[in-house]
């Protein structure tokens, strides 16, 4: 069964980005159940206990990774039984739409000993404090960190290339996509193939090559890749195919990578910092299409952006890991004075309303 793995939330350059919204489509969905809790109170575990059911069942699962703690659970989706579980606190918090009818409160903070937890009262506060502080400083950083991206999109972003991405496109159309007979647009789902985390930048794009087994790889040193992917995009939904539209978490208003499940296709933005390690169908060499004389005259510009915005990711990775060591510290103060029992019951009962 494929491993489909992705992120719903980014640490962006405008602080957490949250593209929860996106996690099912409400008015198809079976049921949502909004996981409410703090630290250590078991939810990323509930949650794996679910997916490893449903996987168990024969079903397939899509797994939401924690961007700040990629080993941590944030969500998963059952597609084939319309079910999805998500851990609707802050920073990505979830309130029901159609609640009772399809999203359904699951309270795991009634697993903490409060009595118990009591004394450790300033402790869990304090450390609170510090968590987000740390957070607040990595954001800083990734912004000053997109805003050099920007200048370098700026610097080689010009109507020629523009015209040329569009012709390029139009091209893969033509060859890719066959146009449904009598068909409504394609929908469009959003998700995060990319996060930066708190042991670097992450990508999954493995996810793609379990659903897809064409993939076009746009080698994009400069983050340019927007405007073909738009044409793209464009092109593939009017013809009827169902897109997987990811953003960059450093430009959440800009595409990276574009999936295709229905067609077996997918269209993967790769640069030296976040490399492909298959083997590709086509490859694009973006940075060529910039044009050689622009990228000779603008070298040293370029040479000092990529320096800058490496040490300023670097300290933004420091400060999301100084997050997770204090956050590693809040669910030692709680993990002691959680019910666990209670919350293997409650995913045990959670399973048998779920699977059929």
């Amino acid at each position: 069964m494929p491993n489909i793995q992705y992120f719903l939330g980014a640490n962006s350059p405008r602080g957490f980005y949250s593209l929860y919204d996106q996690l099912i489509p409400l008015e198809n969905a079976r049921a949502v159940y909004i996981l409410k809790g703090g630290a250590g109170c078991g939810k990323s575990t509930l949650m794996n206990q679910v997916a490893r059911a449903a996987e168990n069942a024969g079903f397939p699962v899509e797994r939401i990774l924690c961007s700040g703690d990629p080993d941590s659970l944030d969500g998963v989706v059952l597609p084939t039984l319309k079910t999805a579980l998500v851990d609707g606190t802050a920073p990505h918090v979830v309130e029901p739409k159609y609640p009772g009818v399809v999203e359904h409160y699951v309270n795991l903070g009634a697993c903490y000993d409060s009595t118990a937890l009591a004394p450790l009262r300033r402790e869990i506060m304090s450390c609170m404090t510090d968590y987000k502080a740390c957070y607040h400083r990595a954001y800083r950083c990734l912004d000053a960190a997109a805003q050099v991206a920007q200048d370098v999109r700026a610097t080689l972003f010009t109507p020629a290339l523009e015209e040329k991405m569009q012709k390029r496109a139009a091209g893969i159309l033509n060859r890719e996509v066959r146009r449904k007979k009598a068909t409504l647009p394609g929908t469009v789902t959003q998700r995060f193939l990319r996060a930066v985390t708190h042991a670097g930048p992450m990508s999954l794009l493995s996810t793609a090559q379990a659903q897809c087994s064409r993939i076009y790889e746009l080698a994009d040193s400069y983050g340019l890749s927007h405007s073909m992917l738009t044409c793209l995009l464009s092109g593939i939904t009017a013809a009827g195919y169902d897109v997987v539209a990811c953003p960059s978490p450093m430009a959440p208003d800009r595409l990276e990578h574009l999936l295709v499940p229905q067609l077996s296709l997918a269209f993967l933005s790769t640069s030296p910092a976040t490399p492909f390690s298959g083997h590709p169908y086509r490859r694009i060499r973006l940075d060529a299409m910039a044009g050689t004389e622009n990228l000779r005259r603008s070298r040293p510009r370029l040479r000092f952006a990529k320096k800058v915005s490496a040490s300023l990711i670097d300290e933004a990775v420091a400060s999301l890991a100084q997050a997770k060591s204090m956050h590693d510290k809040l669910e030692a103060l709680y993990n002691p004075h959680v019910d666990f029992d209670r919350v293997d019951s409650i995913a045990r009962d959670l399973i048998a309303r779920i699977l059929p």
